[in-house]
């Protein structure tokens, strides 16, 4: 696709180094951030290649300015870019549907090192363990290392504000070294001290805290079996595995210590162009590993991709222990692709066999769903002041801003039949002449004469049959429905009605809300404009204040003087 004239001169200055471009729009607004290891060629690929992706040729369409930013590196090119599409969200980026925070038990750098959980990770020298999938778990890791701080001779005050002896620093020191490599993968010396202590509370008759302590027990034993031996040979490892689809991919993480996977997590990726899944695992491996703060120098994944973490080593096993992983990752992965499915369509058969819309289609015998439906009334005083209201429901909801009124212009005196018949007759021969979609059903307040009549003007437009019509009366709520004389007779409780008489209803609000201000209008028109000096804002004013010229006429002069003035005030009342 040739670039825009007005971009070429950009094109042409950009250097061929790494680093991070930014497409924006005429708004000025950022829609795709990327990052290459040759800016000009990257840049320029964009306006000379026949793009296939609809969402690509859309994306190249809108872009209106370039710019760059140069870095050293290729992997300095990925943290920018990782770091410049959270802060901008460009719609046309991939979208990491995951930002969780996850706990970390923190060894403190400091002379009496301090032990406790947090949620973020600070290089400052200390030690942070995790993460944790499990607050509770932490919590139980916590309150055990607590009971080794005063087995070993240290009181909370002690702990907390750090009077510690020189010599007692050696044993604070070997307390220190044990929770380390409890924190490393050995939890056997928690589970065994637990078991004692059960043991204890059983022959004490406390059973209370033995269960308590078995719970523990059982939790700890279902964190290490969830964390399983891999192989005492592969230590520090970082899998990474994806499956791909055409707006989707899932990608999954394992973080391998000391033989055993103490951490597995997933996240879902939503496309925007076509991304391949080389590209969206370098994206996604920078993004856990900076998020997990992983600093293992060796990466098993399922692709072949070119490894820009300095001093990493990247392997795609064939073979053994390490495919092993690969296939146990893969089958994780490829777990959130089932569930996603598999929730999406749960939630879509529950809310078509729930929804009120598809109850509607059923009762009423209709061919569709009515996801569009439309509801008239009409509203008049002993035929005076005769207007009309169109409602609109998109999906079982209000569309307010499609709502429309009608004031009655071929209709003298009170006539509902041919009121209808005008209304129906002027809406939609306007949303043909619109070419705008019409409803699946049309909602009549009013029994079989109305219905009649409205069912006249859909023939005159050559739509009747092609949009489902029926009546509702209001003193029994019978349905009526054309060119049958029975009435249909729905559940009372049943969610149709309900959405029925809501349909009703708010043209009735509607409607009648229209007809009284119509009336005030007429009202006020006979009256006060009648009066010379008081002009309509003078009118709207006082209306506005005393509701009705019969609730002015009984008010204050003095009110009315200092709201409106002297002069005026005594054109309305007279000299008093």
């Amino acid at each position: 696709m040739p670039a825009d004239q007005s971009l070429k001169p950009i094109i042409s200055t950009i250097p061929q180094k790494p680093g991070v471009y930014h497409f924006y729009d005429s708004d000025g607004e950022v829609i795709y951030v990327g990052k290459a290891k040759n800016l000009k060629r990257r840049v320029s690929s964009y306006f000379t290649k026949t793009h296939k992706r609809l969402k690509t040729k859309n994306l190249v369409s809108k872009i209106t300015n370039i710019r760059c930013i140069i870095v050293e590196t290729e992997i300095d090119a990925l943290l920018l870019e990782n770091n410049l599409i959270k802060k901008h969200q460009p719609r046309y980026n991939i979208l990491l549907k995951d930002d969780k925070s996850y706990p970390w038990i923190c060894i403190k750098r400091e002379e009496f090192p301090r032990v406790f959980q947090t949620r973020n990770v600070v290089k400052d020298g200390s030690e942070y363990f995790g993460p944790y999938m499990s607050g509770y778990v932490v919590n139980v890791l916590l309150d055990y290392f607590s009971e080794l701080f005063y087995d070993n001779g240290f009181t909370p005050d002690s702990y907390l504000n750090r009077k510690v002896s020189r010599s007692s620093k050696d044993n604070y020191q070997k307390t220190i070294d044990e929770i380390r490599k409890i924190l490393k993968g050995d939890i056997k010396t928690i589970i065994g001290s637990l078991k004692n202590r059960m043991l204890d509370f059983s022959e004490k008759l406390d059973f209370e805290n033995a269960q308590k302590t078995k719970e523990k027990i059982s939790l700890l034993n279902n964190y290490q079996s969830k964390s399983a031996i891999v192989s005492s040979k592969i230590n520090n490892v970082d899998v990474f595995s994806i499956c791909s689809e055409k707006n989707f991919a899932f990608v999954n993480y394992l973080k391998i210590t000391s033989g055993a996977v103490v951490l597995s997590h997933s996240v879902e990726i939503k496309k925007r162009l076509s991304e391949d899944d080389e590209s969206i695992l370098q994206f996604v491996i920078t993004d856990l590993r900076r998020r997990f703060n992983s600093v293992s120098k060796t990466i098993f994944c399922s692709h072949r991709i070119n490894c820009i973490w300095p001093e990493t080593k990247l392997i795609v096993p064939l073979i053994g222990d390490k495919k092993k992983l690969i296939e146990l990752s893969l089958r994780n992965a490829k777990y959130m692709q089932f569930e996603k499915k598999k929730l999406n369509l749960m939630a879509k058969e529950k809310k078509e066999k729930t929804s009120s819309l598809f109850r509607l289609k059923e009762d009423l015998k209709l061919k569709l769903i009515p996801s569009h439906i439309e509801c008239f009334d009409n509203s008049n005083l002993q035929g005076t002041n005769p207007v009309a209201a169109c409602v609109v429901f998109k999906n079982g909801r209000p569309s307010k801003k499609e709502y429309r009124l009608f004031n009655i212009k071929t209709v003298v005196g009170p006539d509902d039949y041919k009121s209808m018949e005008e209304v129906v007759f002027r809406r939609y021969k306007r949303l043909i002449n619109e070419k705008k979609n019409l409803p699946q059903l049309i909602v009549i307040d009013g029994g079989k004469g109305q219905l009649s009549s409205a069912v006249k003007s859909l023939k005159q437009l050559n739509i009747d049959g092609q949009i489902a019509i029926i009546g509702i009366a209001k003193r029994l709520e019978e349905i009526y429905f054309p060119n049958d004389s029975t009435p249909l007779y729905l559940d009372k409780k049943s969610s149709s009605l309900k959405l029925i008489q809501q349909l009703r209803n708010e043209a009735h609000r509607f409607g009648i809300n229209h007809h009284r201000r119509k009336r005030v209008s007429e009202k006020i028109k006979t009256s006060l404009d009648n009066i010379s000096g008081i002009g309509p804002k003078t009118s709207t004013l006082l209306l506005k204040k005393f509701g009705s010229v019969k609730n002015l006429m009984k008010a204050d002069y003095k009110t009315v003087q200092s709201l409106i003035g002297k002069s005026k005030a005594k054109k309305i009342f007279g000299d008093t």
